[in-house]
């Protein structure tokens, strides 16, 4: 495990929007371990708590104190090289690994380590995100063209080839308990019966548009990040309607989070920025980065605090948000 201490600045992002009039929220970065190049970041919901980050470049877990600005790193193994991180419903980190082809939970106090390795029958899945579904088991996806779960209980490990090949990126859960995963190269999201495993196609209005993230709102609604056509797209379950924006400039939208207030935040490769998107008035508020090339992946938070990892700059970015 490595400690190190660092400073967190606080700078006052200038808001460029689309027709939105509200003034800009307070923007702060911390700087973690350099070289770590922070991939994905979750923040537990205790707002005093600390923030997960997976430092894909050298194979760690990192560990961030917002008030103190102390990073500690995690040691997840030989060959790690971590993709996504959330925070489980028993408060722990848990980890996509693709270098490991495993499932990685972290022990929150202790810092202990336990592996969930995939079988031979996805040798190389490139793992990518992972969610909870409402009975605890890990759903989890891999570009290679797989989805899985691990029952964390018993230790079950079950794999799927995905309907359309190669693409399984983000995935989610819905507060009804569906799982969905978005699928960059197959250009479409799916809907995962939990008991079953079967995947159900769900094809968004653009074509080709690179679904690459997807996130559920408090109504149940699944937001998509469109990649190749820079839009944000939200399908409702209960009438299988699409809706489409798009974002700002020529845009790629990376990733997509929908905090609790159903505010939507995505981040923007093209403008070097995360991008505020509020439903209720359509509007977007961009938040450029004060460095080039911040490349912020995964987003993350909880109430009041939207969290990105610039894994372009060896820095982790909170926004935050009145309520």
């Amino acid at each position: 495990m490595h400690g190190q201490t660092m400073a967190a600045w606080f700078v006052l992002a200038m808001a460029a929007s689309a027709g939105a009039a509200d003034a800009p929220q307070p923007v702060t970065y911390f700087p973690v371990v350099r070289g770590a190049h922070p991939h994905d970041v979750a923040a537990t919901r205790d707002p005093r708590g600390p923030v997960y980050y997976t430092a894909q470049a050298t194979g760690k877990l990192g560990i961030l104190d917002p008030a103190t600005g102390k990073v500690q790193e995690v040691a997840l193994g030989s060959n790690s090289a971590p993709h996504g991180v959330v925070v489980g419903p028993d408060g722990a980190p848990w980890i996509t690994d693709g270098g490991q082809n495993a499932i990685v939970r972290v022990d929150p106090v202790t810092h202990a380590v336990k592996r969930w390795p995939l079988p031979s029958s996805a040798p190389s899945a490139n793992l990518n995100t992972l969610t909870f579904d409402r009975a605890g088991r890990v759903w989890f996806t891999g570009q290679s063209g797989y989805y899985g779960r691990v029952d964390p209980t018993s230790g079950d490990v079950r794999v799927w080839r995905s309907p359309r090949g190669s693409g399984p990126y983000g995935i989610t859960t819905t507060p009804a308990g569906d799982v969905y995963y978005a699928s960059l190269a197959g250009n479409h999201i799916a809907r995962i019966d939990v008991e079953t495993g079967e995947a159900t196609v769900i094809e968004p209005p653009t074509r080709n548009q690179g679904a690459r993230r997807v996130w559920s709102d408090s109504k149940g609604n699944v937001w998509v990040s469109y990649w190749n056509t820079g839009q944000v797209g939200r399908y409702d379950p209960a009438s299988r309607q699409w809706s489409e924006w798009k974002l700002p400039g020529s845009a790629r939208a990376y990733s997509v989070w929908v905090d609790p207030d159903d505010h939507v935040w995505l981040t923007d490769w093209a403008t070097n920025a995360i991008v505020e998107f509020d439903p209720s008035t359509t509007k977007f508020t961009s938040y450029p980065s004060n460095q080039d090339g911040a490349n912020v992946r995964q987003m993350l938070g909880r109430a009041g605090e939207a969290w990105g990892a610039e894994s372009g700059t060896d820095r982790l970015v909170r926004i935050t948000r009145a309520r």
